[in-house]
């Protein structure tokens, strides 16, 4: 049975509902997003590591449906080798989904702080380099409207595998490090912000379903957060639309870079 509501105090919750909602903005707007529900579970509440990983993991579900409904409806999921990429993806992060739920069954709780912070180190780095990359444009016409980068369908599966692992593992959104990933592989911003969305609902709901067997989902946390984070995915595609996005990145991966020694040392 998933555990029963946790005590959280009104000011905690409150810190939640604005981090989700800030969570989902990032995820549809620059990929990056879903790491700071995990963090901020971690970091507010008293809840077992399990069940942060478990919690997040399940409200990713949901925003990836929403976010690749988003994307279909503004016409980044048209092509078919983008489609090709995000299922090769998606069978890649299936894999590694179910091995990192596994896992994060024999990580102790301080390696698992100690694991999270590492990540954030990482992620910041993808970020930063991604923002950096000149080929990169903020209007993405200047790129092929068909391209797969030079990613292909083993490449995607590889790097789906490798960020569907970390994310059964850590309970982080797939989006943190295939979107860095892809965009460095050639793939264009948009296009790879909308593969990482249909990732996203594999990988989170393979991992959500081992984790609800193992009785590691809070529903109540899971509603409280899923909400607003769900309102912050349209916000964030809006977003990614409008506003330039490497400056945003910037901001996002100085944001995760000292977030990463903070989560590790006080593990």
């Amino acid at each position: 049975m998933p555990p029963a509501p946790p005590s959280v105090p009104l000011a905690v919750l409150a810190a939640l509902v604005v981090v989700a909602f800030g969570a989902g903005v990032g995820i549809t707007a620059v990929g990056p997003g879903g790491v700071f529900l995990t963090v901020a579970l971690y970091a507010f509440t008293a809840v077992p590591t399990a069940t942060v990983a478990g919690t997040a993991t399940t409200t990713f579900v949901f925003t990836g449906l929403l976010g690749t409904a988003s994307y279909v409806r503004s016409g980044e999921l048209a092509d078919r080798g983008r489609l090709r990429l995000a299922a090769a993806l998606s069978l890649g992060g299936v894999a590694g989904a179910l091995l990192g739920v596994e896992l994060n069954a024999v990580v102790s709780e301080r390696a698992f702080g100690a694991l999270l912070g590492a990540f954030l180190v990482v992620a910041a780095a993808l970020v930063w380099r991604q923002a950096a990359e000149r080929r990169e444009a903020d209007d993405e016409d200047t790129q092929p409207a068909s391209t797969e980068g030079r990613i292909g369908a083993v490449g995607g599966a590889a790097v789906g595998l490798f960020v569907g692992t970390a994310g059964g593992l850590l309970g982080v959104g797939g989006p943190v490090l295939a979107v860095p990933i892809l965009v460095t592989g050639g793939v264009p911003m948009l296009a790879a912000v909308a593969a990482a969305q249909v990732q996203s609902v594999f990988v989170s709901g393979f991992a959500a379903t081992g984790y609800f067997a193992r009785g590691a989902v809070s529903l109540p946390l899971a509603v409280l957060v899923g909400v607003p984070e769900l309102l912050g995915v349209l916000v964030g595609w809006r977003v990614a639309h409008r506003v330039p996005s490497a400056r945003l990145k910037r901001v996002l991966a100085a944001v995760l870079a000292v977030l990463g020694p903070y989560v590790a040392l006080t593990a």
